[in-house]
């Protein structure tokens, strides 16, 4: 039997979250439901990518992750099933799920009109059936038919060069950390070996491994957990004592011989 994970912007004062996780136990008493969090920004649906983006692969190959985003947004073109890097996730067709990867997912399924029914609460009603029921051996096939394209949403891109890498804020973490999307990849490519990192008024002459090779107050930079270039103040929140927040520009630059 797979396993579900649960993302949404729910919350959890209210009575959505248990009410999705009742539907799903009601089809199967023996499922092994995860909470990834249900604290999303309210309706952001680029925050809700990132997360499970930095953590899907964690899970076992098989697991089914149920994404309640924006579901009842008139941007959203019904709801739909892909399959990427051997896992399954459902979810609103409103371009959340085409965050979670660079490249196409190998399925897409688009639910049925039979398995789609008018409802205040789809994630209820529509997804959380079908999670269960797919946690519990059937295929996504087995709920609608194959779709050509996901909506897509395009998310904010670095632009880099031999003497530059230019990269943007994509999340400001709980601590006030800020998270960017230049890869680690990127800079080890390019890198000639003498470099500056530039944020706000801030430069630094080097990236360092942890939080801690800074005293608390001054600003660290190095590349995270999920090889994405993390800055901020040791011990404060550097979004607020930087100025800086969602989208704000953020520079590697490489000292290059001519």
């Amino acid at each position: 039997m797979a396993l579900i994970t649960f993302t949404s912007d729910f919350g959890d004062g209210d009575f959505y979250v248990p009410a999705v996780k009742a539907k799903m136990l009601s089809i199967n008493p023996q499922l092994n439901i995860v909470d990834i969090t249900h604290k999303i920004d309210v309706y952001d649906i680029a925050h809700a990518a990132f997360v499970l983006k930095s953590i899907y692969r964690d899970f076992p190959k098989g697991t089914i992750h149920l994404v309640a985003m924006n579901s009842t947004s008139s941007a959203t073109d019904g709801y739909i099933g892909i399959k990427l890097d051997e896992h399954i996730f459902l979810g609103p067709n409103n371009g959340v799920l085409s965050l979670l990867s660079d490249y196409d997912p190998g399925i897409v399924v688009q639910f049925a009109d039979a398995h789609v029914k008018t409802s205040t609460f789809p994630i209820k009603d529509i997804l959380a059936p079908i999670a269960a029921k797919v946690a519990s051996g059937a295929a996504i096939h087995d709920f609608g038919g194959p779709l050509m394209q996901i909506k897509k949403m395009i998310p904010r891109q670095f632009k880099a060069s031999k003497k530059q890498i230019l990269g943007h804020v994509i999340r400001v973490d709980n601590y006030g950390n800020l998270i960017t999307n230049i890869p680690k990849s990127v800079f080890e490519q390019l890198n000639p070996g003498k470099y500056s990192i530039e944020f706000g008024r801030e430069k630094l002459p080097k990236l360092h491994q942890s939080y801690d090779d800074v005293d608390a107050g001054d600003c660290f930079a190095f590349f995270n957990s999920v090889d994405l270039l993390e800055i901020g103040i040791n011990v404060g929140h550097g979004a607020d004592l930087l100025g800086l927040r969602h989208d704000s520009p953020v520079f590697i630059n490489f000292e290059v011989n001519q």
